[in-house]
């Protein structure tokens, strides 16, 4: 029991807030955040709506490490898809997918730790990434080209190549999303997912890449607000302490810092609001606590309040929170000193020096999947063509990046299309006639109206090639599947589309 004594209730307050990651809408530290950086807030978690330019960036991680010298500054920077540093023009670095297909863990270290000499440039020391989910249900919503692949294997090669990567840096990883999304057909975003899998297919499948994680001595593992009755019926993986504590700490030996998934998603807070979430979280045994991307000072305020309350009353223990604070105040200890690149090197070619002579275009362009529809195409390559992308909405953590070939058409530098691009969500743009037609979407699975629109073209008189950009269905009507749409793959798939197959894939 905690009394009313005002230096009591301000250690308690100070325990708490040292435990919390909220995030904050705007570009520069509000007044309620810079308080709470002062009195020892563990940190501040970053999106994409939070990053104007580098400089901008680098401005505000200044300000905050003034306010706390030694604050958590985190942001989920995955190099694929999900890119917030690359927020407004799409990633430069290819994606977990793609680098699974790619299948050499060398190139996996290379591009995790490019990765983790951006972030130290921008003041940055978490990366909420990698994503070492098992894509084995195609459907997901959430995961797809995230993911390394549906081999467990390959994806516990890759994630521990990823995390030693990004490590050898000095910035912290995340593995995510314990103890496994990827056999979900919902996203956590919006609802509460159930994997139905028994525990054998559990342990013999989702667990291997986090064991893998916790050999390459990951800073941290996520946790996912998921339902596993084989785990536990009642709680999800966020707020069950048989996931949390039984499995992941006792059973699998971790012993760094567990964070959770944001509490302002509906899978963990729509039905009982973030103060509650937080409270179950952390008796749970999480240890941070992942706010949410645009916390106020209000919010804030009434998270702390119902933690406090909950120490007083005793759902929560005192030594839970102690436990908690501890291991977030020990977050780096065992990371190298962080390394940086040389400053001379410009952003963001660190990837090509990376990776270089590794990865280019020829050897992004042999990870794409292609069927004999769009070989046959692809060797007319230096005829005109039109080309349109369907406007698809990204899931909520990927956000509004621009993607696919369409998003390259201002820039001098990535490879130009040989025709006409236009937008097919307009069905007034779609040809009427005979013509020379490159249809481009991503995730067309989760879409029935483009699946019809696809259908529907097939039977038109048109030399069709159908481009899948993100992971394809069992029974994808796509030609051409690319594992991803960041920026280097949709530069990939522009040079294919002008070029044609390079020689030694075709």
């Amino acid at each position: 029991m905690i009394t009313n004594n005002t230096d009591e209730h301000e250690n308690l307050r100070r325990m708490v807030v040292g435990c919390l990651l909220p995030g904050f809408a705007g570009i520069r530290v509000p007044d309620w955040l810079s308080r709470e950086l002062s009195g020892g807030l563990a940190g501040v978690c970053l999106f994409g709506s939070n990053i104007d330019s580098a400089l901008q960036l680098r401005e505000l991680t200044n300000t905050i490490r003034e306010l706390h010298p030694s604050a958590i500054i985190t942001l989920d920077e995955e190099g694929g898809d999900v890119t917030r540093l690359y927020y407004k023009l799409g990633s430069p670095y290819p994606g977990n997918a793609v680098l699974g297909r790619l299948n050499d863990p060398s190139i996996t270290f290379a591009s995790a730790a490019a990765i983790g000499h951006e972030l130290l440039r921008t003041g940055c020391n978490l990366n909420l990434a990698p994503a070492v989910d098992i894509n084995s249900n195609p459907n997901n919503p959430v995961i797809g080209v995230r993911s390394f692949g549906d081999d467990p294997s390959l994806v516990a090669k890759h994630s521990s190549a990823w995390i030693r990567g990004i490590q050898s840096t000095g910035t912290a990883a995340c593995a995510k999303h314990f103890p496994g999304h990827g056999d979900t057909a919902q996203d956590s975003h919006l609802a509460l997912p159930t994997v139905e899998a028994p525990l054998s297919v559990l342990l013999e499948r989702e667990l291997d890449p986090f064991k893998a994680a916790i050999a390459a001595r990951t800073a941290t593992i996520m946790t996912s607000h998921i339902v596993v009755p084989a785990l536990d019926p009642d709680n999800p993986a966020t707020f069950s302490r048989i996931i949390l504590q039984d499995l992941l700490r006792d059973h699998l030996g971790f012993e760094g810092v567990i964070i959770t998934d944001a509490l302002d998603m509906k899978g963990a807070s729509g039905d009982i609001g973030i103060p509650t979430a937080a409270v179950r979280a952390l008796a749970a045994g999480a240890d941070l606590l992942c706010i949410g991307s645009e916390t106020t000072g209000t919010d804030f305020n009434q998270i702390v309040a119902k933690i406090v309350e909950s120490i007083n009353t005793g759902e929560l223990s005192f030594m839970r929170l102690a436990d908690a604070q501890e291991r977030v105040a020990r977050i780096f200890d065992h990371l190298p000193k962080p390394t940086h690149p040389p400053e001379d090197a410009p952003d963001p070619s660190w990837i090509t020096q990376a990776m270089s002579p590794k990865i280019d275009y020829d050897t992004i362009i042999a990870t794409f999947r292609l069927n004999d529809t769009a070989r046959r195409w692809l060797d007319r390559c230096s005829e005109p063509f039109e080309l349109y992308q369907l406007a698809t909405t990204a899931n909520m953590a990927v956000g509004n990046v621009p993607w696919g070939p369409a998003s390259l058409e201002d820039n001098s530098a990535t490879p130009s299309l040989t025709g006409t691009t236009h937008d097919a969500a307009d069905n007034s743009n779609l040809p009427s006639t005979r013509a020379r037609m490159a249809f481009v979407g991503r995730n067309f699975h989760l879409d029935p109206q483009a699946i019809q629109r696809i259908h529907e073209l097939r039977r038109q008189d048109l030399d069709l090639i159908v481009i899948e950009m993100g992971w394809p269905a069992d029974d994808s009507v796509a030609d051409v599947c690319t594992f991803g749409a960041s920026r280097l793959l949709s530069s990939a798939l522009s040079r294919l589309l002008t070029n044609g197959l390079p020689q030694r894939t075709a």
